[in-house]
């Protein structure tokens, strides 16, 4: 049972705040495959989009159904062939399909009406709404191949659906489409999400997979990449899930979308970690900086005294006023992550001399260890060999051998320029470092 008085509760609610006011009014495209359907924890998953709709965020649901498919057909002892990993429908492996996607339809908009006293879904009051906003075309005929009734999105009703959606309507879409002359498409559920996200100029794309994002060659998990990284891992994966998960992701990169995320359907709450979470549940292919090193702002000076703040109650920064750190915010570089700055430091040179200050490194306490210090300090001294000065010092009670280890050498008073030898504060005992460039 979550303890609603606990400060990490307190904590991440505060923290989620930004992110509810970022998603209100904007519209996600929900992938969810049949296999997630199947799963333990999508009843969980049902509670979190009801949610989200409470708060305002437009959603399109499409979901899948080939585990229930392959299942109708197992049952009938129908036959069914594949090419190239995609589903050859003919006139009976159909309609085991249409009864698969009716099925989940019936479910899903079931699970999305419930309201009952002491649960998620209490007085959530869903509209939920499907039609035949997809049209569909024929795959046709592949390396001599006929698809037969499996098929290709041909357009999506972006107006009918916006409709909807500014009506407070929760879109459902399946993978079924129709083409202009009455004929009935089984479709890729891929294919079907990404070209509605393509079309309604999405914000996001959240894609349900079995795993938490995608991993790299150590298991690790990939937070963040750009589709260039995307596209490499996807040209050298062996796993047909991650082909998929990863070429829908790309192909709505590609089309305008925003944002792709990847997450896992077995993980509870992995969706609401993914959006009201600064790191999130699983791996996001973007165009945008999802993390970037940049020069400050104005805008900057809140976050930068909210990340300094602590080291400054514990002695190891120097107390600057909010007046101080906008006379200097030009002087700072800056980490942001996800809009929130995580990383700062200042570079002050001094023009008597050849030499400048590097003051207020700062970083997150949730991100030490990742090598931030390390980028900011390389920034600087890069910026430093740029502007020919040929030292740069610190001045530090705390961190010594940090800076130590990163080629500084301790040396005495008489090494700072004249300018910062006449604002040194004897009692803070500040030992000074140096190094040269």
């Amino acid at each position: 049972m979550v303890d609603f008085s606990s400060p990490e509760y307190v904590s991440f609610f505060r923290h989620s705040s930004p992110y509810i006011n970022a998603h209100r009014g904007r519209t996600f495209v929900l992938m969810i495959g049949g296999e997630a359907i199947a799963d333990n924890n999508f009843g969980n998953i049902i509670h979190d989009i009801a949610l989200l709709n409470s708060l305002g965020v437009r959603l399109v649901v499409v979901f899948g159904a080939r585990p229930q498919i392959d299942q109708y057909l197992k049952e009938r002892q129908v036959a069914c062939k594949f090419h190239q990993h995609q589903r050859i429908t003919d006139k009976e492996v159909l309609e085991s399909v249409k009864d698969a996607v009716g099925n989940l339809r019936i479910k899903i908009e079931s699970m999305l009406s419930m309201g009952l006293a002491n649960s998620p879904m209490y007085n959530a009051r869903i509209r939920v709404i499907g039609g035949n906003f997809v049209t569909a075309k024929p795959i046709g005929v592949v390396d001599g191949v006929d698809f037969l009734h499996s098929g290709d999105v041909r357009r999506i009703d972006r107006k009918a659906i916006s409709q909807q959606l500014d009506d407070g309507y929760v879109v459902l879409l399946s993978c079924l489409g129709s083409s202009p002359t009455g004929q009935v498409f089984n479709l890729a559920t891929e294919d079907v999400a990404t070209q509605a996200a393509i079309s309604l100029g999405a914000e996001k794309l959240i894609i349900f997979g079995s795993k938490s994002g995608i991993q790299d060659n150590n298991n690790q998990l990939i937070r963040s990449m750009k589709p260039a990284e995307a596209l490499r891992i996807l040209k050298q994966s062996t796993s047909l899930e991650t082909k998929r998960l990863l070429s829908a992701a790309l192909t709505a990169c590609e089309g305008g979308t925003d944002r792709a995320h990847i997450i896992s359907h077995q993980q509870d709450g992995a969706l609401l970690q993914e959006l009201f979470t600064r790191d999130g549940s699983g791996t996001l292919i973007t165009h945008d900086g999802y993390e970037e090193i940049r020069q400050g702002n104005i805008e900057d000076v809140g976050g930068i005294i909210k990340l300094i703040q602590p080291l400054e109650k514990q002695g190891v920064l120097v107390r600057r006023s909010r007046k101080q750190i906008e006379q200097e915010i030009n002087l700072f570089t800056i980490i942001e992550r996800d809009g929130t700055i995580i990383g700062c430091a200042a570079f002050h040179p001094y023009p008597d001399s050849d030499s400048a200050e590097l003051a207020c490194v700062a970083v997150h306490q949730d991100y030490r260890g990742n090598d931030r210090g390390n980028l900011l300090l390389q920034h600087n001294e890069e910026a430093a060999r740029k502007q020919g000065i040929k030292a740069l010092f610190v001045l530090t009670t705390k961190t010594a051998h940090w800076f130590l280890e990163r080629g500084f050498e301790e040396t005495t008073l008489d090494e700072l320029p004249n300018a910062k030898k006449n604002t040194y504060n004897p009692k803070r005992g500040s030992k000074v470092f140096v190094k040269k460039l």
